[in-house]
């Protein structure tokens, strides 16, 4: 683009000849409201139908021209290049669909919450009338049953006693019939023993009887006469038969066919005392035996076998009968007692069922009775929870009902909010906080309400866009808390391109390492060998990337990532980086910062990437300095106020969440809100912390109202640090060497509070806040001027010191401008003609006849027409800021008044009056830069700080630096930087930061391309942890590709000579070490013609000012000729065979000095003539022999004293004049007007490109301004 373009043409000629180059020009209007119109055709419910939709084209329209325009004026202002491209503007409309889409589905879903939540609760306002008309019922129906349940209760209570009572004798009764069993058993357990005692007699003789057939039988009947023993024992048959013991009678009873079966079923009951005695009778029998029958007939054995046992259990039954008897009788007792303990057993039982249906009965009634009174508990409880849903929903139901309205009259005004939302993420972020301004709440906002389209009257793009909760997170990472600051974090989190931010001041990067850190950010530059590996593992993995530093060309790797060159394979989402091909994940992010305060991108870049202006604002910055400041002198109310904000923030974004959570629970809920026990739970736990939230939040209001007063006290010492650093930045409009990073700063900051507090002891707030900025501005100047050029040093002063009254309301800015820039008048016609035409320039009647305008100059052309001759008289005067004005403008006149009269008609004194000014308003120390210490800066350096050299011509710093490393024992190693001397400088750096040692790099500005390297080695410095006596210093001329990191991290200092002879004079004598100044062979002679030399070399360097009056030829004098003549002198004084004056070799002295040494240089005769009429002045014998020996016809300077110590010259020197006079040199007392003039001007111009902001808003405020020094209507904010 421009010259770039217009530069490839000319190195490529057959660019033109060969091809035809076409012109695009921007699109018209009419074609950026047909693509807009194309777009919104797919909106189909917006308010006003097409004639919004084409109103709303119309804004587009002039959104994407007025953002060209502020581009135009921005660059007309500011030098800040900015592109506005078709692209940004199909983004515009993109966007503007987008949004409006998703904010109507959000505040839609937040009115259908709030909707829900609020006849969720007019629901149950409902329910609550109705429960309790059923809780009364509810209560007369428990009562009935409670009555009820009483009259069962006594009738059970008296039928269970009778129950019992009989239960009680019955189971008595059961003991008493149990034991009686008991004895029962027992008799008749003892009787059958005696039983079983007989039984196997018994049991044999039946066993016997069964072996016994009628054949055994008859055989026995057939004898006639039986033998003895078969006899005996049919008479033992049959007397237990009881029949006769005979034969033939026991033929009889054999004859019978059931004989043997009624010997087998005999009735033992039968067996009498008699009859047993007669069977006894038998059985005595010796050979009634069983073995001595059966010998006989095996029958008769069988049937003496059953005699016998028939005897044996009939003796055994003797006994046992009585028990037996006695057994009979118990078990009819027995019987009798269990047939009425039955019968009691059954009354028991009817009695029991009838207890047990009157239990069941009374279950019944108590289950009913329970029942209603768990209805009523349970309607109790719910109204007891209506009670708590509609206390604690009361507040809310108000509260959201707002909700809503403000929710719906958003939706209403949704149409136009999102158009300057859009419009704000599309285009605001290359501009600053007052571009912005413009844009969005002038131009934008003024062209929605021309065609009606609803918008919010107090739209910000920062409540539209972020919520509160959001915004806090940010500001607790690391995001400045003015409005600007969050306006670019909306942009970075809501743009729609990857974020390229303009981060100067490192504000940006802390910020986006903080909120990124837990998604475990990479932090990448284009330094690093293997960034595009990197990259391709974020990508996939969903890593974001930060990529730090970047310059203003791209590298042509990044296109895909910064166009979101995004395709898709098949399911997967892809995107090629270089030559391969990787998944992309879409939680990947793509940060880019750069250090660059101007950058000036491409129109590419601008288009694929959201370029963002994050320089700090003066406000964000005070904040944040307050901060350090309340830290350092009041430990505990900073801490107090961190925990207050964390705690504050927490309760605040834990109410959001109770509220989310309820309105979730209303909405999801499908069953009454009484019944919700969960909703209650939630909402009573949601009540309590709301109540202590809201008691926190006050408590917090009331503390943080007093740690603000407290943090408040201090807020002057912050408002003037990010004054002074806003000074600083106002430098690098000057000079691209003066570059300043905020973290530096930060630690200048810090240092000041310890140094002043360490040295100055204060007994109040106010003394410390004023003693702290004392201390802290005078830090500041002595630290910048020692990088400054000698031309800047009195315009930063003026500046920090304009800045600083301008910011306590002292100071008039129509006035203040008017300084600067001076009069100009546009119509020559009416002007009145200049009175004073023979003294008084047509410019500085055109600056009167103008500054008339101003408030406190009103009449003042009026005086110049009527007394002429009195201003001719202070035109005259040789120091006309101290002559008295005409008439009463003397009294009238503050300083700046006066300064601006002194511009007018004698512009070559503005210098001197602008001196005087910083001396009155802040001190005298202000106009006297402090002279070149090398050891103090070192002092105040570290290992990982670079020291640069800024070069001047015809200056090497290098002997200083030689000196100062012999001084402390260093080994230095230089290197001159050229072509092949990189890997050589890289390893000294590493050798000497093991070792402690220094390294000097000379002449960086001939390796431009490889200061990006040094400057990654530098950035790595830290990680290596170098020796503690490590310095790495560097020479550079200025150059405005000098890496902007280098400078901002590194010690700057110019090697140019100081201006004015008590600057040089004081330069030169720090030079001069101890041991050279203390042992001379003469002192008393080497000491005084030391200063005259000094002087000498002072005259010659300054005499430049005075144009073709000082030397037809300016000369690059330096410090080598002052060396070279120092050691001339103190070698000849040395060789003297004595210490008298008439030893001295004069002319050879001069010779040497003004011929050879300085001389060398000197090409026209009348310059060399000049040298050697000063050396005659200044090595001349009087300067040995006369106390306090005039060098000039100015009486203040002269030599000192002829054996003075090295400190008593230097307090001397400090005595001399800050500006010199031209006498101090020989010249007339107009000699140095021209040089004056051109000083004052080029400093006047200075200023007005260091404030052009400032002057573009006075002239767009009018003229007029205040009287006095006092605010006034014209007093403005810079």
């Amino acid at each position: 683009v421009g010259s770039a373009f217009r530069v490839r043409l000319r190195m490529f000629p057959t660019l033109v000849n060969n091809t035809s180059i076409d012109w695009f020009t921007e699109w018209p209007q009419e074609a950026l409201k047909e693509v807009a119109m194309k777009f919104l055709t797919s909106l189909e419910d917006i308010e006003g139908g097409d004639e919004m939709k084409s109103n709303v084209a119309d804004c587009f329209v002039v959104v994407h021209t007025s953002v060209g325009a502020a581009s135009l004026r921005m660059k007309d202002d500011l030098r800040r290049s900015n592109y506005v491209t078709p692209t940004n503007y199909l983004e515009l409309v993109a966007g503007y669909i987008k949004i409006l889409e998703d904010k109507r589905n959000e505040l839609g879903d937040q009115c259908d919450k709030l909707q829900g939540g609020l006849s969720k609760l007019e629901e149950t306002k409902v329910s609550v009338q109705k429960m309790s008309e059923d809780l009364e019922q509810a209560r007369v129906a428990l009562q009935k049953a409670e009555a009820d349940c009483d009259s069962l209760l006594t009738i059970i209570t008296s039928e269970k006693r009778q129950a019992d009572e009989k239960k009680t004798q019955v189971e008595a009764d059961k003991v008493k019939i149990a034991r009686e069993k008991e004895v029962a058993t027992a008799i008749a357990s003892e009787a059958q023993a005696d039983l079983d005692k007989a039984m196997p007699e018994l049991d044999a003789a039946q066993e016997a009887l069964k072996t016994l057939k009628k054949a055994d039988i008859d055989e026995i009947k057939a004898y006639k006469t039986p033998p003895e023993q078969i006899q005996t024992v049919l008479g033992a048959v049959q007397t237990v038969l009881k029949k006769p013991p005979t034969w033939d009678e026991a033929k009889k009873s054999m004859g019978d066919s059931n004989f043997l079966a009624g010997l087998m079923e005999y009735n033992k009951e039968l067996l009498t005392d008699a009859l047993l005695n007669k069977i006894g009778k038998y059985t005595a029998m010796p050979k009634f035996k069983p073995e001595i029958v059966g010998q006989v007939s095996n029958a008769a054995r069988g049937l003496c076998m059953w005699c016998i046992a028939m005897h044996r259990f009939g003796l055994v039954q003797k006994e046992v009968m009585p028990k037996k008897m006695k057994l009979d009788k118990t078990r009819e007792e027995l019987a009798r007692k269990e047939k009425m303990l039955a019968a009691a057993e059954e009354e028991l039982r009817k009695t029991t069922e009838k207890v047990e249906a009157l239990e069941k009965q009374t279950e019944e009634k108590l289950a009913e009775k329970q029942k209603l009174q768990e209805d009523a508990e349970a309607t109790e409880n719910k109204l007891k929870r209506a009670e708590e849903i509609v206390g604690g929903l009361g507040g809310e139901k108000d509260r959201w009902s707002e909700s809503i309205k403000k929710y719906e009259a958003a939706i209403l005004n949704l149409t136009g909010d999102s158009l300057l939302a859009s419009a704000f993420v599309s285009y605001a972020g290359p501009f600053n906080s007052e571009y912005r301004q413009d844009l969005v709440n002038v131009t934008w906002m003024k062209e929605v309400r021309k065609l009606q389209i609803p918008v919010t009257r107090s739209f910000t793009a920062n409540e539209f866009l972020a919520e509160p909760t959001e915004i806090r997170d940010w500001q607790l990472q690391g995001l400045p808390g003015d409005d600007f600051s969050v306006e670019n974090g909306v942009l970075v989190n809501r743009g729609q391109r990857w974020p390229l931010m303009i981060d100067p001041q490192n504000q940006a990067n802390k910020w986006i390492k903080n909120m990124e850190k837990s998604r475990g950010l990479k932090v990448l530059d284009l330094k690093m060998p293997d960034f595009l590996r990197s990259i391709e593992h974020a990508v996939q993995l969903g890593t974001p990337i930060l990529m730090q530093d970047v310059l203003e060309e791209m590298d042509p790797s990044l296109d895909p990532i910064l166009s979101k060159a995004v395709m898709k394979q098949g399911s997967r989402l892809v995107m090629k980086i270089g030559d391969n091909t990787v998944d992309y994940n879409e939680n990947f992010r793509f940060y880019l910062t750069t250090k660059l305060a101007n950058p000036h991108y491409s129109p590419e870049v601008c288009t694929k990437a959201l370029v963002i202006n994050f320089a700090v604002r003066e406000d964000g910055l005070e904040d944040q300095l307050l901060k350090i400041v309340v830290r350092k002198e009041k430990a505990e109310l900073e801490e107090q106020k961190d925990e207050l904000v964390l705690n504050t923030a927490a309760a605040k974004k834990k109410t959001k969440e109770l509220e989310d959570e309820i309105l979730k629970i209303l909405a999801n809920s499908d069953e009454t809100l009484l019944e919700d026990v969960n909703l209650v739970t939630t909402l009573k736990t949601s009540k309590e912390t709301s109540i202590a939230i809201q008691k926190q939040l006050k408590d917090a209001e009331v503390t943080e109202e007093k740690i603000n007063v407290a943090r408040e006290a201090y807020r002057p010492c912050a408002k003037r640090a990010a004054i002074l650093f806003f000074v600083l930045s106002d430098l690098g409009s000057i000079d691209t060497m003066y570059q300043f990073s905020l973290d530096s700063y930060v630690t200048l900051f810090t240092l000041s509070i310890n140094k002043s507090s360490e040295n100055i002891r204060t007994d109040s707030v106010q003394n410390r806040v004023k003693t702290l900025n004392d201390w802290h501005t005078l830090a500041v100047y002595n630290n910048t001027c020692r990088g400054l050029f000698e031309k800047h040093k009195l315009l930063f002063s003026f500046h920090m010191c304009a800045r600083i009254l301008q910011a306590k309301g002292e100071l008039n800015t129509d006035e203040y401008c008017f300084l600067l820039k001076g009069g100009q008048v546009f119509d020559k016609e009416a002007q009145a003609p200049n009175p004073c035409p023979h003294w008084l320039s047509e410019k500085g009647w055109d600056n009167v006849y103008e500054a008339d305008k101003l408030l406190a100059f009103h009449g003042i052309s009026a005086s110049f027409e009527q007394g002429p001759s009195q201003w001719h008289e202070v035109y005259l005067s040789p120091n006309p800021e101290d002559a008295v004005l005409p008439g009463d403008w003397n009294m009238k006149f503050d300083d700046l008044q006066r300064m601006i009269m002194i511009r007018c008609i004698r512009p070559d004194r503005v210098i001197f009056m602008v001196t005087r000014f910083i001396e009155l308003h802040m001190d005298r120390k202000f106009v006297e830069p402090p002279s070149f210490n090398l050891q103090e800066i070192y002092d105040d350096s570290n290992p990982f700080q670079p020291l640069i050299f800024v070069l001047c011509p015809g200056v090497d710093p290098t002997t200083q630096l030689q000196a100062l490393a012999d001084k402390l024992g260093r080994n230095l190693k230089s290197l001159a930087l050229g072509q092949g001397q990189a890997p050589l400088a890289t390893r000294l750096m590493a050798e000497q930061a093991k070792t402690g040692g220094w390294v000097f790099l000379a002449n960086c500005h001939l390796m431009l391309s490889w200061l990006p390297k040094l400057e990654k080695l530098i950035d790595d410095l830290p990680a290596q942890k170098p020796h503690d006596n490590f310095r790495i210093w560097l020479s550079s001329t200025p150059h405005e590709k000098f890496p902007i990191a280098i400078l901002q991290q590194g010690i700057k200092m110019t090697t140019e000579p100081p201006t004015g002879l008590k600057s040089n004079l004081i330069r030169l004598y720090n030079l001069m070490t101890d041991q050279r100044f203390n042992h001379p062979k003469y002192p008393e002679l080497y000491r005084p013609l030391l200063f005259s030399l000094c002087f000498y070399h002072s005259v010659l360097l300054e005499r430049r000012k005075f144009g073709a009056l000082g030397m037809a030829i300016p000369y690059d004098f330096n410090d080598s000729d002052w060396e070279v003549s120092e050691n001339i002198l103190q070698l000849y004084l040395d060789e003297m065979p004595d210490g008298s004056t008439a030893s001295i070799p004069w002319d050879t002295i001069k010779y040497l000095i003004a011929e050879a040494s300085y001389g060398g240089r000197v090409t026209d005769d009348w310059d060399r003539r000049t040298l050697g009429v000063y050396a005659a002045q200044y090595f001349h014998p009087d300067c040995v022999t006369i106390s306090s020996h005039k060098l000039s016809t100015h009486e203040e300077y002269f030599i000192p004293s002829l054996d003075g110590t090295m400190i008593s010259y230097k307090e001397y020197i400090m005595t001399l004049p800050v500006i010199d006079p031209p006498d101090a040199f020989g010249q007339h007392s107009n000699a140095d007007i021209a040089s004056q003039i051109t000083n004052s001007m080029a400093l006047l111009d200075t200023l007005i490109t260091i404030n052009s902001a400032l002057l573009r808003a006075a002239s767009v405020g009018g003229g007029g301004g205040g009287g006095g020094g006092g605010p006034g209507n014209g007093t403005r904010r810079f």
